[in-house]
């Protein structure tokens, strides 16, 4: 034995020899007069530890952890205790359960139990009664809960559904543990054996009824031999009964209105009805009236319609907006009516009176208020004593009944009348004094009406409108003198006051001067009486047409043609000048042509033609004396000229506009004004053109042009537009236009300013449209065919 010499025999000495412990003992004997009592304690102790382990020779670390079966552990396991040998016995791998298993002994399951039945729990449906005392007719009440049995740890958890309003506390009743059974057998545990459906269990001082249990748990009771009765119903719960009962009653009342909801929904909604109180005492009269009734609040108020001249005056308030009552039995008695009822008065005097005020108002009467369900036509409105009828509402009213309450009769009812009412009359056109050939006619109107005449009004709104809007007609002068007939005259007529001016065009040797032959002025119609109190019809823009015979001041003339301007405006205003409505004339030359459709035909086309589709274009003068020889009187000169440049078969001439003296133009107005805002542009086409097509259409373009601020005038906008590339349907090319107004894609020289409206792309009107008729789609637009028109002698 190896050791330090004098020093104790210490705990923590290793020693070889198993034989030395004899010596070992008489050594701690021979030290203990040296470390007292205390010391001795100590290597009793330790003597006894050793002689304990004199024997072992290796002293291994316990193993805490193993492998079982493919699945890591902790190595907790016991070793089975001792047992009877005729006694039974039990597999340490199985469960902890009593329960007999439908497997043969030791062939079960070998898994440990908190694996074998992890995330598996018996669910049962069950309920217990509780006692009421506070509740009238109801001894107690149902509560339903949720018995959940762990089968790992044989743990058991109680939870109660929470159910809305139930006024108790629900939830988990009992947290998960391990129950233990009640008395006298409170030293072990519920079981599954304790849980089936139709039992009772007790659990804490709390009986529990088993109702029904979940298909997991039916078919593992089964398995393991445990026969599962059939569910059993829920008792009948009185206190959910009275609440089904009270829920019913308070369904049958009418619903409560919130103030506030009401008025949010119904704010400033009026509903208005027409009605009169018949006042027909010695001194009354119907009154009219006007009710309203506010649909925020319920309220009404009513004003009197006062008629003309009927004498009253004042305010028209007939009934301050309020809540109107049903039933009035005349004013209360002071004291009558009070806002609380008493119940008793005690005292013998007035300093001494004591009372009690009743806190339901028992006293209270209800009264009842006029509502929108009771305003109809021809009810009878009780308005503090008044009989009020109601005989027409407005279309809003009528609208809102429609819609609530599917009324549809709205038929005003009659209003009564005095005997005595004077019938209304119509205020009879005054009668002027005639004209007397002084001024106007509008100054003589002035002076007759007032004493402090005013000058005559203009039509304003027309002379914004039509200024600088002239029709000029070409006219000659019809007189029994030769040379007056070969003299030409220009008629010009200004739409925006409907004067007339005549001009005279001067020719060398005829004797006359020329020049103004008529001051601007407006002309009456002839055929009228001049000296009379009413105003002349003067003419107007349909009165002169290529054709027409006027009489201007005494003087005839004849209309033989109109400038290209004045044709133009007749063809796009066809409501105004009948002359130059294309259908209206294409219809009378339809109905006139049904009876000889043939012979209108050969007189079109030109001779040794037997049908239109040999040819397609003919002369004006043709067609014009086809048209003559069919209607006659009936169609004038400025219809047939209406119906060849309609059909024209002419074309103007393309406008001579240089690309590079445009492009010159556009860069010189972007330079004069600053303009670089070609980011902008491109963002703006990127944006109305997101999927990048190649070609826009021209108004798009115009209207970016316009958006992106560029400084040009409308004319620029159509050269600029007229030179760019154009594909087949008219739109232009988006490229070409960037490139175009790009002023760093290729230079141009620059230009001096010029006139852009008639010097950059100079625009001359073409004047000889209609001379060449297109007969073919003359014929197609009139809509007759040669095959279904009847034969000559078919015609009646």
């Amino acid at each position: 034995m190896l050791r330090i010499p004098g020093m104790p025999f210490l705990p923590g000495t290793t020693f070889r020899d198993v034989s030395a412990s004899s010596s070992l003992i008489s050594m701690f004997v021979q030290y203990y007069e040296y470390i007292g009592v205390y010391l001795y304690v100590c290597t009793r102790y330790y003597v006894c530890i050793l002689s304990c382990q004199m024997s072992r020779t290796n002293f291994p670390k316990p193993q805490s952890l193993m492998n079982f079966q493919g699945i890591s552990m902790l190595n907790d396991r016991k070793p089975p205790a001792m047992v009877d040998s005729g006694g039974m016995c039990i597999d340490i791998n199985c469960p902890p359960t009593a329960t007999p298993s439908l497997y043969p002994p030791k062939t079960g399951p070998k898994l440990p139990p908190w694996i074998a039945y992890d995330k598996k729990v018996l669910g049962f449906d069950a309920f217990f009664k509780e006692t009421l005392h506070e509740v009238y007719n109801a001894p107690y009440q149902v509560r339903k809960v949720k018995i959940m049995y762990y089968l790992e740890d044989g743990t058991m958890q109680i939870i109660e559904p929470k159910v809305d309003n139930s006024g108790i506390p629900q939830g988990c009743l009992v947290h998960r543990q391990r129950i233990p059974k009640p008395p006298p057998c409170q030293n072990e545990f519920v079981s599954i054996l304790d849980l089936n459906v139709d039992t009772s269990i007790q659990i804490f001082d709390r009986t529990y009824y088993i109702t029904n249990c979940d298909i997991f748990t039916r078919h593992f009771l089964n398995r393991s031999g445990i026969a599962v009765p059939d569910p059993v119903d829920m008792p009948v719960d009185p206190t959910t009964e009275m609440r089904k009962r009270s829920g019913k009653k308070a369904h049958n009342q009418p619903p409560k209105k919130h103030s506030l909801a009401q008025f949010l929904a119904f704010d400033r909604q009026v509903l208005k009805f027409l009605g009169y109180w018949d006042d027909r005492s010695e001194f009354g009269d119907v009154r009219k009236l006007e009710v309203c009734y506010y649909l925020a609040d319920d309220t009404i108020d009513i004003k009197e319609i006062f008629p003309r001249n009927s004498g009253r005056e004042g305010p028209s308030l007939f009934l301050k907006r309020g809540k109107l009552p049903r039933e009035f039995n005349g004013l209360p008695l002071p004291g009558q009516e009070t806002p609380q009822t008493l119940l008793n008065v005690l005292g013998t005097s007035m300093r001494n009176v004591r009372f009690t005020i009743d806190p339901l108002n028992m006293g209270e009467k209800e009264v009842l208020y006029y509502t929108d369900r009771d305003l109809q036509i021809g009810t009878v409105l009780n308005v503090y004593g008044r009989a009020v009828v109601l005989t027409d509402c407005d279309d809003y009213t009528q609208g809102y009944y429609r819609k609530r309450y599917g009324i549809e009769n709205f038929t005003p009812a009659p209003t009564p009348s005095r005997g005595d009412d004077c019938a209304p009359t119509k205020q009879k056109e005054r009668i002027l004094p005639p004209y007397n050939g002084w001024g106007s006619y509008e100054d003589s109107e002035g002076n007759c009406i007032s004493v402090e005449p005013k000058p005559p009004q203009t039509d304003f709104k027309k002379f914004i409108k039509l200024d600088r809007y002239v029709l000029r007609f070409g006219a000659k002068l019809l007189s029994t003198i030769r040379e007056n007939c070969e003299r030409i005259f220009i008629i010009s007529y200004y739409l925006s006051d409907d004067t007339i001016q005549i001009f005279e065009i001067a020719e060398r040797n005829s004797g006359f001067l020329g020049g103004e032959f008529m001051k601007r002025t407006r002309i009456p119609l002839p055929g009228q009486e001049k000296f009379t109190s009413r105003r002349p019809q003067y003419y107007q823009p349909y009165n002169l047409y290529i054709g027409a015979t006027i009489s201007l001041k005494d003087h005839i003339f004849h209309i033989v043609s109109a400038d290209e301007y004045t044709l133009i405006y007749m063809e796009h205003h066809p409501y105004e000048f009948p002359m130059a409505d294309i259908k209206s004339v294409m219809a009378k030359i339809s109905e006139a042509a049904k009876a000889d459709y043939k012979g209108f035909l050969c007189q079109c086309l030109p001779e040794g033609v037997e049908s239109n589709k040999d040819v397609q274009f003919i002369g004006f003068d043709s067609l014009k004396r086809a048209l003559i020889n069919l209607l006659g009187d009936k169609i004038t000169n400025h219809e047939i000229i209406t119906v060849c440049r309609y059909f024209s078969a002419e074309k103007a001439p393309p406008q001579s506009c240089n690309r590079e003296t445009v492009r010159a133009a556009v860069h010189l107005e972007l330079k004069r004004s600053l303009w670089n805002a070609m980011d902008e542009l491109k963002e703006h086409l990127h944006h109305i053109n997101p999927l990048n097509k190649p070609f826009l259409s021209e108004a798009k373009l115009r209207s970016t042009m316009k958006g992106c601020r560029l400084p040009f005038v409308p004319e620029l906008i159509d050269d600029l537009l007229s030179v760019l590339n154009h594909n087949d349907c008219g739109e232009v090319e988006v490229c070409d236009f960037l490139n175009f107004i790009d002023m760093e894609c290729g230079k141009v020289p620059d230009i001096a300013p010029m006139n852009i409206n008639f010097e950059l792309c100079p625009k001359i009107p073409f004047l000889h449209k209609g001379r060449l008729v297109n007969i073919t789609c003359f014929l197609q637009h009139l809509g007759l065919d040669e095959d279904a028109k009847p034969k000559e002698d078919e015609v009646v």
